[in-house]
């Protein structure tokens, strides 16, 4: 089976992060944050895998850049 780099990179995203927020000391309202947007490109990146249909597989890596986007910007 071929890999899927996308689930990867994003798991790898979502762990980096979480070390990260336990080694900064940040209010935790921003913590919160970067946490559930970093989490939310793999969670949704993983739902795309198993779309309803073509446009849910669309929504959900739609949603997953979005996540990506505001991760970025807490970064």
């Amino acid at each position: 089976m071929a890999k899927n780099y996308l689930l990867i990179y994003s798991e790898q995203l979502a762990t980096d992060v979480e070390l990260l927020c336990q080694n900064i000391e940040a209010p935790s309202n921003t913590l919160f944050q970067i946490r559930k947007s970093s989490s939310s490109v793999y969670a949704n990146i993983r739902e795309a895998n198993y779309g309803q249909s073509k446009g849910d597989m669309l929504s959900k890596f739609e949603i997953a850049l979005k996540e990506c986007s505001e991760t970025e910007g807490w970064l």
